[in-house]
């Protein structure tokens, strides 16, 4: 079996990034998804050279974007070639199907990597335990299990040569070619079935320790990604858990105990979620995701100052969702006031409201009005009412603890109603 690199190397590589414009994704919203391309691009350490864009009805079937787009796209990589430019690779908006990543590589003669192997590759530098680097592998190979034809015919063409000669001697290999491929598929699947074993019995070591943790609320921090949950989980349990301004930061969940007044509850930092996050990521992280499975209280921390933030929130929300856990008690902490800008509406404009043109204040009562005291507004940076979170916890945590143990008034009296 050929050796699979699933070890990201630090370098400094460059490229393009394509998206399109459809009938469900407007020009707005494709630059907005290729503003986080390009912010995931750069957590991996790679400079976006230039963005590719197209307006279609749907991805062509083959190469994703039309043939004189991506004509287009060629003539820029060879233009940059002739600069002593290299367009390392080509990376796209939307997962890729192993017949678009083989059509787009002959056509482009360049590597060609989609937004789930960028995230992988994210990922795979992030994983600092065994068992995230255990997810983390699990996931690559799911990814890359059906199209392991398209890497496998790419190894052999790098190995036999291309050129005049490159397609005849394609076919001259072919049966030793699709012998090796079935090989491959059969360790692969091995491996797969170990690693799920592998986290199985990791699971069962962490619901044992979950059980062992004693009778005390659990809250868990949720959001997209990069919207401050690290910040924050450090200042409330006054440790140093890894924050970074970068997408996926925080991969291991982290659980502390944290003390408000006299009220001890348990607080975890989860991995942040992400639009077209990929399906195989979410079935790997599943155990990760646990913490929020069993939390009593999610605690829904969103980047206020993000122009899209609401669609983030759905994004959240859904994924919430899918785990099963949309009905659970929550609140919403709209973090990074202090970046939060807004242009001043003239007197005569009657344009909707929009974030542009709505101002701190009435973003904070319209959103306060739909959701009463489960919202709170702060800046975890500038430490702006971070005492009214710790006061709103203490409510929250209170009560559910009141609930969940009737009885256990060892920690303060229960009030009679």
């Amino acid at each position: 079996m050929k050796e699979f690199n699933l070890e990201r190397k630090e370098t400094s590589e460059s490229a393009i990034i394509v998206g399109l414009t459809t009938q469900e994704q407007d020009e707005r919203k494709t630059a907005e998804y290729l503003d986080e391309l390009e912010f995931l691009a750069d957590t991996a350490g790679v400079s976006v050279m230039r963005r590719f864009t197209q307006k279609v009805e749907q991805p062509n079937p083959v190469t994703y974007v039309g043939k004189g787009k991506l004509e287009e796209i060629r003539a820029y990589i060879d233009q940059m070639k002739d600069q002593d430019q290299d367009v390392g690779m080509a990376i796209f908006d939307d997962e890729l199907s192993s017949k678009q990543i083989s059509a787009i590589e002959q056509a482009l003669q360049t590597k060609v990597l989609d937004r789930t192997s960028l995230i992988l590759d994210i990922f795979a530098m992030r994983a600092q335990t065994a068992h995230a680097k255990t997810q983390v592998e699990l996931a690559q190979y799911r990814y890359l299990l059906p199209r392991l034809h398209r890497m496998w015919t790419h190894l052999e063409r790098q190995g036999g040569g291309s050129g005049a000669g490159g397609g005849k001697g394609m076919v001259g290999l072919r049966g030793p070619g699709e012998t090796q491929l079935e090989m491959d598929r059969r360790i692969i699947t091995k491996r797969i079935s170990w690693l799920k074993q592998q986290l199985a019995d990791i699971d069962r070591q962490k619901a044992t320790m979950r059980k062992n943790r004693g009778r005390l609320i659990r809250v868990a921090l949720v959001g997209y990604t990069n919207v401050g949950k690290s910040t924050i989980m450090n200042l409330l349990s006054k440790s140093e858990v890894f924050a970074e301004n970068k997408l996926f930061a925080t991969l291991d969940t982290t659980v502390r105990k944290v003390v408000v007044e006299n009220l001890p509850f348990l607080l975890s930092d989860t991995v942040g979620f992400i639009r077209k996050l990929p399906t195989d990521l979410v079935e790997s992280f599943k155990s990760t995701l646990d913490e929020v499975r069993e939390a009593d209280l999610l605690v829904h921390v969103v980047d206020v100052s993000h122009p899209d933030f609401e669609e983030q929130m759905k994004v959240v929300e859904k994924t919430l969702g899918d785990l099963g856990c949309s009905e659970k008690p929550s609140m919403v902490v709209f973090n990074k006031l202090d970046a939060y800008t807004w242009v001043e509406k003239e007197s005569d404009d009657l344009t909707p409201p929009t974030k542009e043109n709505v101002s701190k204040e009435e973003l904070m009562n319209t959103w306060m009005a739909r959701l009463g005291t489960d919202c709170i507004f702060i800046s975890a940076t500038q430490r702006t009412n971070l005492d009214a979170l710790r006061a709103l916890l203490y409510d929250r945590v209170r009560e559910l603890h009141v609930q969940k143990y009737p009885y256990n008034d060892f920690l303060y009296p229960i009030e009679d109603n």
